[in-house]
């Protein structure tokens, strides 16, 4: 029998399921059906059952990405099943095809955002999170700066404003938008934990009240080319403006196993704990061979290196959770949280 690791912390301990691939897990096939297995039960929710049996750790909840045009059966039949797991259900809204800093996509990146939403309030979601501040990977799109920067930040507030209100956040369980910059590559111009406060700052201030908060990924402040001193400093910052959300454990540029970050997940995470503002950690890796990923493998080096050492992904994203299990344990050991 598995010897079990005791979460001693009020830290909510979760995983982003992103290890069971976009293509052929996450997304939606043509017929808007979510990928299914040969036993006919979701593959994302076989990837949580098949991570739950085997992690030293009890999970907590899993965070899973929810695509525009799915079947509207489809989700909330699997929130229900990961909640059959005792898993807490947040959801990413996934945004494509549009560039929400551009005025004419605006009506678009609305339409996209609103049906999550609205599924999320339905279904009694607490949490959600976007990267919905820019387009991924737009061919030929350059870094805004100066006024066409101040333009574009306005233009995402706008957004996520108008967002906000159409879909009565204010008066649902939602209790935050967690919203998520993303490495350069991957975005050209919110790439960096101080732009993303930035307009975590202005969107709040155009709703009036903390509501929209900063999703720290380690894992692209590793990569943003902004040293981690600083990023510490910014995440202190956000904290004094109730600004910080969920904390991604995730390796910089391989994005796989724990074991290939230099030191980002740790410091900051530990960075966070020590504001006494840490309340979610959510590890995340991904699968070095999803299709949907092939993009980005080919313009960042060192992305999609398979970091597995032997062992499959199930396994590898356990030894992810337990580490930070004990890292978690060991902050409040050390005093820096509050010890269950």
């Amino acid at each position: 029998m598995k010897e079990e690791i005791k979460l001693r912390t009020d830290v909510e301990l979760g995983v982003v399921p992103t290890h069971a691939k976009f293509v052929g897990g996450l997304v939606p096939g043509d017929d808007g059906r979510l990928p299914r297995d040969e036993k006919g039960e979701f593959v994302i929710a076989a990837a949580m059952q098949d991570l739950i049996e085997r992690s030293r750790v009890k999970i907590a909840s899993a965070q899973v990405s929810a695509f525009p045009g799915t079947d509207p059966e489809e989700y909330p039949a699997l929130i229900a099943r990961l909640r059959e797991m005792g898993l807490k259900v947040h959801l990413v809204i996934m945004v494509g095809g549009v560039d929400p800093m551009d005025p004419k996509d605006e009506d678009a990146t609305v339409a996209q955002l609103l049906p999550t939403i609205t599924m999320a309030k339905e279904q009694g979601i607490e949490h959600l999170a976007s990267t919905s501040i820019e387009q991924w990977m737009q061919e030929g799109a350059k870094p805004k700066k100066g006024k066409e920067y101040d333009q574009a930040l306005a233009q995402v507030v706008k957004v996520h404003a108008r967002a906000f209100r159409e879909a009565g956040l204010a008066d649902s369980k939602v209790q935050a938008w967690h919203v998520e910059f993303l490495r350069p590559v991957e975005f050209q111009t919110f790439t960096t934990l101080k732009h993303l406060w930035q307009f975590i700052t202005a969107v709040n201030a155009e709703i009036g009240q903390p509501f929209f908060k900063c999703l720290v990924d380690a894992a692209h402040c590793g990569d943003s080319g902004v040293d981690l001193p600083t990023n510490v400093d910014l995440l202190r910052g956000i904290v004094s403006g109730d600004g910080l959300g969920i904390m991604h454990a995730s390796a910089l540029t391989t994005r796989g196993c724990l074991s290939t970050d230099d030191g980002w997940v740790k410091g900051m995470i530990s960075a966070a704990a020590q504001t006494g503002h840490l309340k979610q950690v959510f590890v995340e890796m991904f699968h070095h061979e999803d299709d949907a990923l092939a993009g980005l493998r080919e313009a960042v080096e060192g992305h999609g290196v398979d970091t597995r050492d032997g062992r499959d992904y199930t396994q590898v994203v356990a030894d992810g959770v337990e580490e930070m299990a004990r890292v978690l344990n060991n902050l409040g050991s050390r005093g820096f949280l509050p010890e269950s």
